[in-house]
């Protein structure tokens, strides 16, 4: 089993970003950031995390998009301004099959939200700054067994909202 922790849009928090990290460091694999860190990447907070550029992000060492393998599931992290991802998934759902990712984790619109297309999971974490369409301040971690994916949801400041966890099947 391996664990992978996704944020998003955290808009300049460092603190935040450290306590996520040290609460998480002895049981997660894998620590994705979706972009909108606003902050450069050599920052500290930044440390240990895979960080994709976002639309608020000016640092150009960020790439656009990465791909990271887990459990032989290759997985997409993206902004998702650049696929419109507020208006569609239509566009990031042909890059993902494209790259044969398995799993495609995204931010941009602020909006916790998880959904399979065409076997393909895509994950918006939400943000842990500015969230959208509800109060909490939320991060996902996904733990990866073969062809199943847990997601367990995260607030920020109150723990694990269990009635938000959910499985999903990916196959390889």
């Amino acid at each position: 089993m391996s664990k992978v922790l996704v944020l998003s849009d955290s808009h300049g928090l460092t603190s935040e970003l450290l306590h996520i990290k040290e609460k998480h460091k002895d049981d997660v694999n894998l620590f994705l950031h979706c972009g909108d860190s606003e902050l450069p990447a050599n920052d500290p907070a930044l440390e240990g995390f895979s960080v994709v550029r976002g639309n608020c992000d000016y640092d150009e060492e960020f790439p656009e998009d990465s791909i990271q393998v887990v459990k032989d599931k290759k997985i997409m992290i993206t902004h998702g301004h650049l696929y419109h991802v507020k208006s569609s998934l239509t566009r990031l759902s042909y890059r993902a099959q494209e790259l044969e990712a398995k799993i495609v984790c995204f931010g941009h619109s602020h909006i916790l939200g998880a959904e399979m297309v065409n076997g393909i999971l895509f994950l918006n974490p939400g943000s842990i700054r500015l969230p959208r369409q509800r109060k909490e301040k939320t991060y996902c971690i996904l733990e990866v067994i073969d062809d199943k994916i847990i997601l367990n949801v995260y607030d920020i400041n109150l723990g694990q909202i269990t009635e938000l966890s959910h499985e999903f099947i990916v196959s390889s």
